[in-house]
Parts: C-alpha cells; sequence; structure tokens
C-alpha cells in the first residue's frame, strides 16, 4: 500500500516562507512525476509546480521566482520551497505523484493547508 503524506504547512506572514514536504512510503520501485496543486475556498485545484525524474521542472506563472519544487529520490521525497508568500497563495495544498510498485499509479496526499495572513 503506498502513501503520500504531505507535511509543512501553517500560518504565515505575508512575505514570509514555508516549506511543504510530500513523503511516499510503501513498496515503491519507482516515482516518477511529482507535482504539488492547491486549491482555495471556492476556486478549482490548481497545478502549482510539477518535477519530473529527470528532473525537469515546471511552475505555474503565479509562483515563479518564489517557488522552488525539489525531491530527495532516496528519501522518496519531494519539497515545495515557498518563499516571498502573499495573501493569494493560501489554499490547501496537494501531493500528486506517478508511483510504480507492480504498474505505475497516480497517487494523491490528504492535502496541508497553507494560510497567508497578516
Amino acid at each position: 500500500q503506498v502513501q503520500l503524506v504531505e507535511s509543512g504547512g501553517g500560518l504565515v506572514q505575508p512575505g514570509g516562507s514555508l516549506t511543504l514536504s510530500c513523503a511516499a512510503s510503501g513498496k515503491i520501485a519507482s516515482m516518477s512525476a511529482v507535482a504539488w496543486y492547491r486549491q482555495a475556498p471556492g476556486k478549482q485545484r490548481e497545478l502549482v509546480a510539477r518535477i519530473t525524474s529527470g528532473p525537469s521542472t515546471y511552475y505555474a506563472d503565479s509562483v515563479k521566482g518564489r517557488f522552488t519544487i525539489s525531491r530527495d529520490n532516496a528519501k522518496n521525497t519531494v519539497y515545495l520551497q515557498m518563499n516571498s508568500l502573499k495573501l493569494e497563495d493560501t489554499a490547501v495544498y496537494y501531493c500528486n505523484a506517478w508511483i510504480r510498485t507492480l504498474l505505475e499509479t497516480e497517487y494523491w496526499g490528504q492535502g496541508t493547508q497553507v494560510t497567508v495572513s497578516s
């Protein structure tokens, strides 16, 4: 049984920083693309950043230059370093990963709340 567990969310003031972690556990053969999504109240879930096994990265325009996605393959963990946080970054952040055990399957974490408020 594979699980994705996010951590690192919390309350931060505008301009502050947080680092989110997404740790995969279970009988994992490999983990390919991993992404962070977020969903603010009343809005659709949106892609924030993605990292492949290459690794190559993608960022939404709204977070370019402020967020950095990285991965530690030995730990099956992906990080999202968030700097210069803005009020509009407030959302539940979800980790999404394609993980191969016997077959490659998409997994979602339970989400972690990030609140940017003064």
